[in-house]
């Protein structure tokens, strides 16, 4: 009797140290590489899709932006070239101020009228400081003024390390940004204004007869860079805000305080080529299709359908995108009138047993209130329910 005993002890000892195996294997973190390390005061890297950060030092830090202000400079024009209060072919008389304002130059003359367009390239693609200010005096009729614009779209944004003092990036005593703010902003830019984004690739522009070439030195040796700006002053160092798209993944990213052209280069390609090399982003959920049903009590409907509010990305470890978990949360206290929009629940995304992501899952559509029976009936349930 005793033998088989043994056999069976033994035979469940080793499925046991299996099965314990297996389990161990499944729990372990997914290994993903080290940032590389990155000759700059601070960066950042994100996804422009899922917005989840792939690496980042001191990326609060408020530091000098140089002519990376200018990427806020032409998000406030383009916002109003949007809101139809300013036209690209629209002509800008150059002030003796925007004439004389040092560094950088478009090369513009004092008092000739020069169309927005020709700014918006001057500024973009020349880095010029005589077009900043230019267009800041045109809309805002002076470049201080400007400046409270440009700091009312950075509050909107959620650029709590930013303070703009002037439309150019000349070194001024409170005027600041963060490398995590210049990406937040450089994705708001690509995302509301694709069709002036076009400018940031841009070789070189020609204004009264001068060619200039862009100073970002990547957009010629990486076919997939595509933006956005370039800076320096001796108090920021040779900084650098550059995107990229390979295939359906596009990446931001930030370095400030570089000692060199050369570096600041030379450390953004580093980042880029890091983050499409280890890692992968996908569409997970497209926004306003229907994930479930909430119940509803006390509507003209029993249940809604629930679902995102737009299209979900996710950015996962390169070959481990299929792992992704997903679990829905649907509240069971649902109650009308619901609103188009409401919050009725939540999204949670996990990779090898970590939270990677949760998201709201909101109403896809209103549930009025229903009559007086329905309310009743519903009431009554809820009270036996909680018997």
């Amino acid at each position: 009797m005793s033998q088989p005993y043994r056999r069976t002890l033994s035979l469940f000892s080793g499925l046991l140290l299996l099965l314990t195996a297996f389990s161990l294997q499944a729990a372990s973190p997914i290994f993903t590489p080290a940032a590389p390390s990155v000759a700059a005061s601070s960066y950042f890297l994100m996804d422009f899709d899922s917005g989840r950060v792939l690496a980042e030092k001191d990326a609060d830090k408020r530091v000098s932006p140089a002519s990376l202000t200018k990427i806020m400079t032409a998000y406030v024009v383009f916002r109003e070239l949007k809101a139809g209060h300013l036209t690209l072919d629209e002509k800008v008389t150059i002030s003796q101020n925007a004439w004389e304002t040092g560094g950088s130059k478009m090369f513009v003359e004092v008092n000739k009228q020069v169309a927005v367009e020709d700014l918006l390239q001057g500024m973009i693609i020349q880095s010029g400081n005589d077009a900043s200010v230019a267009l800041a005096e045109h809309v805002a009729g002076s470049e201080q003024t400007f400046a409270t614009m440009m700091n009312e779209q950075a509050s909107r944004l959620g650029m709590a390390n930013s303070n703009f003092e002037n439309a150019t990036g000349l070194p001024s005593p409170n005027h600041y940004s963060s490398a995590h703010d210049l990406a937040t902003l450089a994705r708001a830019v690509i995302k509301e204004f694709p069709e002036y984004y076009r400018w940031d690739k841009q070789k070189e522009f020609t204004y009264n007869g001068i060619t200039q070439q862009n100073r970002n030195l990547l957009l010629w040796r990486d076919p997939s860079v595509d933006g956005l700006k370039t800076g320096f002053t001796d108090d920021a160092g040779y900084c650098m805000v550059a995107s990229a798209k390979r295939e359906d993944m596009r990446l931001i990213s930030v370095v400030m305080g570089t000692a060199s052209a050369g570096a600041r280069s030379n450390e953004s390609q580093s980042l880029l080529n890091y983050g499409f090399r280890f890692f992968e982003t996908h569409r997970l959920y497209e926004g306003n299709k229907p994930l479930g049903d909430a119940r509803v009590r006390k509507g003209v409907t029993s249940k809604v359908a629930v679902g995102l509010p737009e299209d979900l990305y996710v950015t996962a470890p390169r070959k481990h995108f299929n792992e992704l978990k997903a679990e829905t949360q649907i509240d069971k206290g649902v109650f009308a009138p619901l609103n188009k929009g409401d919050t009725v629940g939540n999204l949670n995304i996990s990779l090898a047993g970590e939270s990677i992501l949760s998201k709201p899952l909101v109403a896809l559509d209103a549930v009025a209130e229903g009559g007086i029976f329905r309310r009743l009936y519903d009431a009554a349930i809820g009270l036996l329910e909680k018997e």
